[in-house]
């Protein structure tokens, strides 16, 4: 398995809005995140993607690339159906003032999640080993607990995901999607929410970055 150098994967990530100093703590971070997701993935499936470059654009650059779109920069982030950790871990690398609740109800993804927050050394991340509306019940049954960002990626379930969604956003808040071309135009018919333009990842043809708010009054 061949190790991206850091200049290589600094350059990628400007392709997705993200500069980052060769030798800034971000990027020896994606490496070793990059080796662990490989190590773990010859006896789980954590991802089809399996080239380190292709790693490093699709699941790091296009993670990171929210954040040009949405303002993050801090609060409460929830990441639900998390698997291998992305958008969420991505984008608590960028934004380290971020509390990042990650919910994955899968036993061994949820495991691996926890060994990547361990190797990193992440503090204010949250592995939550439990399907959404089990998380909800769990964690603050009668007062459920509001966050400033909801993302998901390659989640599905989308009325299920925003009727969720909808009670557990701040006022504020957003809910931050990575969709396909059908998807968006089946998503952003729902007008329960307010929906921004959808902006397309970079190096894609048809996949975009959704993001919406409820609806007041």
């Amino acid at each position: 398995m061949s190790i991206l150098s850091t200049q290589k994967i600094a350059e990628i990530l400007q392709e997705y809005s993200v500069n980052q100093d060769p030798n800034s703590t971000i990027v020896p971070q994606i490496q070793l995140y990059v080796s662990l997701l490989l190590q773990w993935n010859r006896s789980i499936s954590l991802t089809t993607v399996t080239d380190p470059e292709e790693i490093v654009r699709f699941h790091f650059g296009e993670s990171f690339f929210a954040a040009s779109v949405v303002p993050i920069t801090g609060g409460r982030l929830a990441d639900v159906g998390s698997g291998p950790g992305f958008p969420g871990l991505p984008l608590k690398m960028l934004v380290p003032a971020l509390d990042l609740t990650l919910i994955e109800s899968n036993a061994k993804k949820a495991a691996f999640l926890s060994e990547v927050v361990r190797s990193l050394s992440l503090e204010g991340v949250h592995v939550v080993r439990e399907r959404m509306e089990q998380f909800a019940e769990k964690e603050a049954p009668g007062a459920p607990l509001v966050f400033d960002c909801i993302t998901t990626r390659a989640f599905g379930h989308f009325d299920e995901l925003l009727q969720w969604a909808k009670d557990r956003l701040t006022q504020t808040g957003s809910i931050c999607l990575w969709l396909g071309e059908q998807d968006v135009a089946s998503v952003s018919g729902n007008e329960e929410w307010f929906w921004k333009p959808p902006t397309r990842i970079p190096g894609t043809r048809r996949r975009f970055i959704l993001v919406g708010s409820v609806r007041t009054g």
